[in-house]
């Protein structure tokens, strides 16, 4: 029964999530600490980041799940910083969205030994993505608050990751393997989905 329920939670929130998906980078306010604290409820943003607390909480030794988040976010800073002076790469949208693909490919494969440093190696290069997005969208005035408002939302959904990796291991026992495998194959699909609106 507990597993039908996050089954139905992780669909609902998949679901929910889609009403956001053409709001990726694009035609949204940066100027103030409410905007920064509701954008990273876009589709990419909220997959992404709950994917790596899953599989921080999951895939990285115990004690050391926060590692996954951390670096998630000081690779976010580093590369908004580096968007704001211009910089940039080809496709970043689309980056974007196979870092998705990425993250969900990562909790397909949760359960099998990786070495720690590449998992938050692909942590760091997927967040670097989605910063150098934010960085490029620099208002010229207004941008701390909504900085602000998108580190707290990020962290937030990083603990709500770390929640959901703790709630299907200890309700799936040995069979969470399989959960995050759906979970997995779930947010790649996503991912995919967010890839071909680009591509179209």
């Amino acid at each position: 029964m507990q597993h039908k329920y996050i089954r139905r939670a992780t669909a609902a929130a998949l679901l929910a999530s889609l009403a956001g998906a053409a709001q990726a980078h694009t035609g949204h306010g940066t100027e103030s600490l409410m905007e920064g604290l509701v954008h990273p409820f876009g589709m990419d943003h909220l997959l992404a980041m709950v994917a790596v607390g899953v599989w921080s909480v999951t895939a990285l030794p115990a004690g050391r799940a926060w590692q996954g988040p951390v670096v998630f976010l000081l690779a976010l800073i580093a590369s908004a910083t580096l968007g704001m002076l211009g910089v940039t790469v080809p496709y970043l949208e689309h980056g974007v969205s196979l870092s998705v693909v990425l993250f969900g490919l990562m909790l397909i494969v949760a359960t099998r030994p990786m070495p720690a440093v590449v998992g938050l190696g692909l942590i760091a290069i997927a967040s670097s993505l989605h910063g150098l997005a934010h960085g490029s969208e620099t208002p010229e005035a207004g941008f701390a608050g909504y900085a602000v408002g998108f580190l707290i939302t990020t962290a937030m959904l990083h603990v709500g990751g770390v929640g959901v990796g703790l709630a299907i291991r200890r309700w799936m026992g040995t069979r969470h393997g399989l959960a995050l495998g759906g979970l997995g194959t779930a947010v790649s699909a996503a991912g995919v989905f967010l890839f071909s609106q680009l591509a179209a």
